[in-house]
């Protein structure tokens, strides 16, 4: 019998993630089939129960319903407690168990796709949003030097790195706090790097050889990356390995075995 997946969202029509897993499955010889499901705000749950019920096995969550899968959830990896956010449920006999793959694939696609590496690196993150609260805690598992998480509102960003301070090189300022920093990897969580006047960071945020990586993708440079090629990024890299990533490690929590995310990428590439 088919194993039945699905991710689901508002709106939804314009998520790659059909193909994503349509891709793996075909790599891996896979028996499944993944649909997008459109959730009305307050109809998430009994949607995500109605997927249960026709023998759902697993579902990909996307915006605006993590919280929401967050509260559904019987049980919590550490990874969604650490982010208070759900981006993967898997349905078991015991019930649901909420999981977010969001900074796994963030971190490995940094390091194991584009080759930079996050040991020893010092690290700046812009943004204290719910990006960047699912990413923070693997970008420090990483082993980063230092990590400077920068927000608008300083308070907003102290909070978030508050539960880490104590274990991890992490430290929080305003947008200005960078400038002159000379970063290894700069990586903006916010949405504001998709305007024309994009994040006012200051000078001297790269260090040689420095990477700058927009969570966000589309076709082409996006205002930041453009923004950090004129400020000296040797390097500049969209979102879209990280959705590849994080997609993967869903496949892997689901069905045991990890796909190859280059190739999708590079196919992905083409849409």
């Amino acid at each position: 019998m088919t194993d039945q997946y699905a991710v689901i969202g508002n709106p939804i029509a314009q998520s790659k993630s059909p193909i994503i897993h349509a891709a793996f499955a075909r790599q891996l010889g896979h028996d499944l089939s993944y649909e997008a499901l459109l959730a009305e705000v307050d109809d998430f749950d009994a949607t995500v129960r109605g997927f249960i019920a026709r023998g759902g096995k697993g579902m990909n969550v996307t915006a605006p319903f993590k919280l929401q899968a967050l509260a559904l959830s019987d049980r919590l990896s550490a990874r969604a407690q650490a982010a208070q956010a759900v981006n993967t449920l898997s349905f078991t006999p015991d019930g649901i168990l909420g999981d977010n793959t969001d900074g796994l694939g963030l971190v490995q696609d940094i390091r194991d796709q584009i080759g930079k590496p996050l040991a020893g690196a010092r690290v700046l993150l812009v943004g204290a949003g719910g990006a960047a609260r699912g990413v923070l805690l693997p970008l420090l598992q990483a082993g980063p030097r230092q990590l400077l998480l920068l927000n608008r509102s300083v308070e907003k960003a102290r909070a978030l790195i508050a539960p880490w301070a104590g274990a991890y090189p992490v430290a929080a300022g305003d947008l200005a706090a960078g400038a002159g920093g000379r970063f290894d990897v700069v990586i903006n969580a916010t949405s504001a790097g998709l305007s024309a006047q994009g994040l006012d960071l200051g000078a001297g945020l790269y260090a040689p050889d420095a990477l700058a990586y927009d969570m966000v993708y589309g076709k082409g440079d996006t205002p930041f990356m453009a923004d950090a090629r004129r400020q000296g990024a040797a390097r500049v890299a969209d979102g879209l390995g990280m959705l590849v990533g994080q997609a993967a490690e869903s496949f892997v929590i689901w069905r045991g075995v990890r796909p190859d995310v280059a190739a999708v990428r590079a196919l992905l590439r083409q849409y």
